[in-house]
């Protein structure tokens, strides 16, 4: 048998490596999940094979309308293999065609339709396959395509919510800083040439606007690759799991967008857990999901602590609290849903209130940002108004 090389993730993050001998590179990558690793490369012999990440052109919102179709074909009695053509064959995507059609051919071939979408992770990622998985296991496959649609449908609506939350404030500082850079680049040369030819004494609030013009227009260069190389160098760090742990932390602290980015990991952890739980998932299982799902590192990390404290036989809402990363009332709902044997209609209870309480934030933060965005534009602009103007007064008055 063939020898592999292969590189992942642990439980906690971090990096594993190492060589398995399998009889196929799938074989090995059944393995290393079964030893909770997160595959990321696998090689062999000098041929590397990359696994497919997210995205590939396949959109959620086409997974969640090929869901909601699936679900109901499923329901009216349709063969499975027949409800997999017909979706693949009007499916107006061409690489999610392809995709469906392959998992087609492996259910025709006798493969289990989780197994089939399984080699698929660039569309059907690990919470989508465990829940067909039980779904099938269960004989209640057309209900579990429901809950993933409705489950896919909503975390589409709630990354929509965040990008609108962005879109707006990144657009006013965008044009804020354009306003400001065209008049010191164009505007401000003018007066200064105005001032050097009437041989007026600059006040220093002038002199300053006057000395950042000049180095506006002499080193424009170096101001866009300082932004640059920032960005990159921001992105860069982002990719490591440490520079991405800390950059999420200090997102978590900021004053107004930390409280949005909590309720929204708050939100995506409940709903994603609960729609799991309530499709037959194991615990230990739905929380390794959850936690590569949450978004978050900070949030990850604390999933996969209460999951190993789960995995000793504790309770689920003590750890979750002695994480400091969840509302006290979050984990008192959960401890009331073990109580109960009903934890994942609490857990689906919780994501409504905090996905209607993101609804909330996200309107209040737009109705904060607006007037701020505006006073700061009207200070900066208004300075350099004033810092033109003084010297004219000075003029006048030596004048009269």
């Amino acid at each position: 048998m063939p020898s592999y090389e292969w590189k992942g993730r642990d439980q906690s993050g971090n990096a594993q490596s190492g060589v398995l001998i399998g009889d196929s590179k799938d074989a090995v990558i059944a393995a290393l999940r079964r030893q909770q690793i997160v595959v990321t490369t696998v090689k062999e012999k000098g041929k590397e094979i990359a696994l497919p990440k997210f995205g590939g052109g396949i959109r959620p919102k086409d997974i969640a309308i090929f869901t909601r179709q699936f679900s109901v074909m499923i329901d009216a009695g349709l063969p499975l293999v027949q409800c997999l053509d017909i979706l693949g064959q009007q499916q107006s995507n061409k690489a999610f065609q392809k995709v469906i059609l392959q998992v087609r051919q492996d259910v025709e071939a006798g493969s289990s339709l989780a197994e089939a979408m399984r080699k698929h992770p660039q569309a059907f990622d690990n919470l989508y396959v465990n829940m067909v998985a039980a779904g099938e296991a269960g004989g209640i496959l057309d209900t579990i395509l429901q809950r993933l649609a409705k489950y896919i449908e909503k975390a589409v609506k709630l990354k929509a919510q965040v990008k609108s939350a962005m879109i707006y404030p990144t657009a006013v500082v965008t044009i804020a800083v354009v306003v400001v850079y065209v008049i010191l680049w164009k505007v401000i040369p003018v007066f200064a040439s105005l001032f050097e030819g009437l041989g007026a004494q600059l006040p220093f609030l002038t002199q300053v606007v006057v000395t950042a013009s000049n180095f506006v227009g002499r080193f424009w260069w170096l101001i866009f690759l300082l932004v640059g190389s920032t960005i990159y160098a921001v992105r860069y760090y982002y990719k490591t799991p440490a520079g991405r742990y800390q950059i999420d932390k200090f997102l978590l602290k900021l004053p107004v967008m930390g409280m949005l980015l909590r309720k929204i990991a708050v939100a995506r952890f409940c709903r994603t857990l609960g729609t799991l739980l309530s499709s037959g998932v194991a615990i230990l299982e739905s929380l390794d999901i959850t936690a590569r799902t949450s978004g978050n590192a900070v949030i990850e990390e604390a999933i996969l602590h209460v999951r190993k404290e789960v995995e000793e036989g504790k309770a689920l809402a003590e750890p979750l609290a002695r994480t400091e990363q969840f509302p006290p009332m979050v984990c008192q709902m959960i401890g009331v849903g073990e109580q109960t044997g009903a934890m994942d209609t609490m857990l689906s209870k919780i994501a409504d209130f905090y996905e209607d309480e993101v609804d909330l934030a996200v309107e209040g933060m737009m109705a904060l940002i607006e007037p701020v965005m505006i006073a700061f534009l009207g200070v900066v602009i208004g300075v350099i108004v004033v810092a033109m103007y003084l010297p004219m007064f000075s003029l006048i008055s030596q004048i009269g």
